[in-house]
């Protein structure tokens, strides 16, 4: 078949079409009435939970966004220092924290996300944050606290070894592993969820370089993980929720 020329009317109806034929946007699990997955998973009953200071606590200095901009780089050298509580629960509000939640299935946070469907759930692996035993965590917006999943030994050797021998992802404070809950995209977007997770993933982590800028510290995204290693550390099942994107971060000279 002869694609058609594109021109201002016949263009629009050819790009219409080829949308139509890649994803039936008039059957997802929204448009059929189902209800959305929740924003949050849930937590096992008798799980440790650690509140995190909130942003009325926070002695975070202020950070002007032109400085932060033109400073941002990858980093893959940190210093030992820990980090302090407050300065993880700053990078955690700043890359998934919660501005205003409109009703049980929509809340409004501080990244964008296509349809506000927000598929991302947020662990750390800490090394050295104070106050905290080392161990996997998982950030619950919800409730702006941590909850701990894990804590496997020879952590930071697992790191390491997940992200396919990059040192410096153990040898980072702590380490930002970030899984998608397809379905939550999926209820709206279908088939074309996998092409908006991707943007949003690069929304988070845009993020957490700029809100490292506030702290004196870096990061460095990285994309090159084994996938069954990643999803094991973080206990994901590799089908419903899987590992997108981690991101070491630590003090900074």
């Amino acid at each position: 078949m002869t694609k058609p020329s594109i021109n201002r009317e016949s263009g629009r109806h050819f790009l219409t079409d080829r949308i139509r034929e890649e994803v039936d946007w008039w059957d997802t699990p929204q448009s059929r009435g189902d209800a959305p997955p929740p924003v949050q998973k849930p937590v096992q009953d008798g799980a440790l939970l650690f509140p995190l200071p909130g942003r009325e606590e926070w002695q975070i200095p202020p950070c002007d966004l032109t400085e932060a901009l033109s400073r941002r780089e990858s980093h893959r050298r940190f210093l030992p220092a820990p980090l302090t509580l407050e300065e993880l629960a700053f990078l955690l509000w700043s890359t998934q924290g919660i501005r205003k939640r409109l009703h049980e299935a929509v809340v409004l946070r501080t990244v964008p996300s296509a349809g506000c469907r927000h598929p991302f759930e947020t662990y750390v692996a800490v090394l050295r944050v104070d106050t905290l035993s080392p161990g996997i965590y998982r950030y619950l917006p919800l409730d702006h606290a941590l909850v701990l999943e894990r804590a496997p030994d020879h952590l930071a050797e697992r790191i390491t070894v997940a992200a396919r021998g990059q040192r410096f992802a153990g040898e980072a404070a702590v380490t930002f592993i970030w899984t998608a809950v397809a379905a939550r995209t999926e209820w709206r977007y279908a088939e074309a969820s996998y092409k908006v997770i991707a943007l949003d993933a690069g929304h988070v982590c845009q993020n957490l370089y700029l809100a490292c800028e506030a702290i004196g510290a870096g990061t460095c995204a990285i994309a090159a993980y084994n996938q069954g290693l990643a999803d094991e550390l973080v206990g994901a099942d590799g089908n419903e929720e899987f590992t997108v994107y981690l991101a070491p971060v630590g003090s900074i000279a």
